[in-house]
């Protein structure tokens, strides 16, 4: 079995069952603010048990290919990736395969896309890959336990 995975552009019909993508594309669902702002209404549900809050994540850039040596997850609630910055970032996702990480996808989000990644889902760390990234991130943010880490005895390569 080949430990390379392609990262393909992300699209919502690609990520079904584990995430949600959150864009702006197409035409706005209301025009408000006198006609200056297009509301892009409920475009993700998030699924937390718990406290609910707004964190900010800030994270060097990682080169391509990427080294996956690690996938978490968040049994008690998603996670809502928002980029504060224009640039691409990697986004990987995996289903599960009776309590560890089913095989990886890999998947390029650009400019504006944020991604709400399912509770439960194993995903990889938070990759920016134009330069150094900011996310505003909204997940469950009490002190209790809510990540599961998966360490492969041998790395998947993530590739454009």
């Amino acid at each position: 079995m080949s430990r390379t995975v392609p990262a393909a552009p992300i699209s919502q019909d690609a990520i079904r069952g584990l995430a949600e993508l959150i864009d702006a594309s197409g035409e706005a669902d209301k025009i408000i603010n006198r006609g200056y702002c297009g509301r892009f209404h409920d475009r993700a549900s998030l699924d937390i048990a718990g406290d609910v809050g707004i964190s900010l994540f800030k994270s060097a850039a990682f080169p391509m290919p990427f080294t996956l040596e690690m996938m978490e997850r968040h049994p008690l609630g998603s996670q809502a990736f928002l980029p504060m910055q224009d640039g691409e970032y990697l986004v990987v996702l995996a289903g599960d395969n009776n309590g560890v990480p089913d095989r990886p996808r890999g998947f390029i989000a650009g400019s504006g896309q944020g991604v709400n990644i399912g509770r439960n889902v194993w995903h990889g760390v938070l990759c920016p890959l134009s330069g150094p990234g900011l996310f505003a991130v909204v997940d469950r943010v009490n002190d209790s336990p809510n990540l599961e880490e998966h360490w492969f005895d041998e790395p998947y390569v993530i590739v454009r």
